[in-house]
């Protein structure tokens, strides 16, 4: 019989799932006692590793005191309070605000609707139109859905957001024409400035920063979805940051509290907040009931504070560094056809004879997990990895491709 639990991205009717139980740092244990390396970060998220102490004990001291209150008006608290000022602080936007919520889903649906109604609040309703772009993975909420450069991901469920349109991702003649198309009515450009879900895509500096012109002359935002590059993936805070390139808004969620309580959010540029605030009646009708919680921005400030302390952002680039070498070896014997990444977000380019699910699954066989993506395996391990753990994992890797 299958699992009473409706498991996400899977077949319904699948019985065949491995029990996760517990994680040290880069480790994994399954029910069965099996060992792993996790050499994904779960879902892209775990930047400081598993079973930190210090994150419960944080996290169980805020419970005691306050576990959870509305941020909704007229009430705050001070752990929402300080998790904001720190990552405004973090951010690469002079005088950001910081909307809050659970997950990178909502925080999408929320930076495409703080768009428009940033562009009404400046005199602007008739801009409308949100551009993103193809292999973009932009949640699953209606909003990020509509957004998404993944047609599989959009099958079966229903019309989905008027004003919404794909272009071919990396080509900014085709950015451009979609903006003299939609002349005088774009709201918001979103763009990842790595693409993660769809293959781990990495943009350029200058086809960012051809995104940003074109945003300053049609009048529209430029959005960063960072919610997997965000909080040090890249060796900086924000893929921004590594580019060089600075938008009107950055979503982010994963890393900021390394899963270990979800947390997603808005980070908003001058150029909204005073939109925003150029009406002093305007009134935000948009949250989540989870705004704010303080439990979970207890876990993000300490989450902030370790990654610091360990000073993470530097390891990120090393990490990188050890998979770029490696994989680029793997290239030149004919292990693989190629690769890509940036930071420590890296995917290996698989035969087109090879399945990625099937190398997937062989390398969890032999203790190390993985992503598949059609055509690559992904890496995006936590960022407390051992080099020693980085050489299994690459050793996995090999042997297994190899074996095909």
């Amino acid at each position: 019989m299958a699992s009473r639990l409706l498991h996400s991205f899977a077949k319904p009717s699948s019985e065949a799932f491995i029990s996760i139980v517990r994680g040290q740092l880069a480790r994994l244990w399954d029910d069965k006692g099996n060992e792993y390396i996790d050499a994904i970060g779960s879902l892209w998220y775990s930047n400081i590793g598993h079973g930190r102490q210090e994150m419960a004990e944080a996290i169980a001291a805020q419970v005691s005191t306050l576990e959870a209150y509305s941020t909704f008006d007229p009430f705050t608290n001070p752990l929402a309070e300080a998790v904001a000022e720190k990552i405004s602080s973090l951010a690469p936007m002079p005088d950001a605000r910081v909307f809050l919520c659970g997950s990178g889903s909502e925080a999408i649906d929320t930076a495409m609707k703080l768009a428009r109604t940033s562009q009404i609040q400046s005199g602007h309703p008739e801009r409308t139109v949100i551009i993103t772009r193809n292999r973009g993975y932009h949640g699953t909420n209606y909003g990020g859905t509509s957004a998404q450069g993944l047609p599989l991901n959009k099958i079966g469920y229903g019309t989905l957001l008027d004003g919404v349109i794909q272009v071919d991702a990396d080509d900014i003649e085709a950015m451009a024409l979609a903006c003299q198309q939609h002349k005088g009515s774009i709201a918001a450009i979103i763009a990842e400035p790595l693409q993660g879900a769809g293959g781990v895509w990495p943009s350029s500096t200058e086809y960012l920063a051809g995104l940003r012109r074109l945003c300053d002359d049609n009048g529209a935002y430029l959005i960063f979805d960072e919610v997997i590059t965000g909080f040090g993936r890249l060796g900086t805070w924000f893929g921004a940051q590594y580019y060089g390139v600075t938008p009107d808004m950055i979503t982010f969620a994963k890393g900021v509290t390394s899963g270990y309580q979800p947390l997603g959010g808005v980070i908003t540029a001058a150029s909204i907040n005073n939109a925003l605030v150029a009406d002093p009646s305007f009134f935000l009708r948009t949250g989540y009931t989870y705004s704010g919680h303080p439990t979970v921005c207890a876990a993000a400030l300490k989450n902030l504070e370790i990654m610091e302390r360990e000073q993470l952002l530097s390891r990120a680039a090393h990490i990188g560094e050890l998979f770029e070498k490696a994989f680029s070896a793997l290239t030149a014997d004919g292990v693989i056809t190629g690769y890509r990444g940036a930071g420590a977000i890296w995917a290996a380019i698989l035969p087109d004879t090879i399945d990625a699910t099937a190398v997937r699954d062989a390398m969890i066989k032999k203790g190390v997990v993985a992503r598949s993506i059609p055509n690559v395996i992904a890496v995006c391990p936590p960022l407390v990895i051992t080099d020693e753990e980085i050489n299994t994992v690459l050793d996995v890797f090999a042997e297994v491709v190899g074996s095909f």
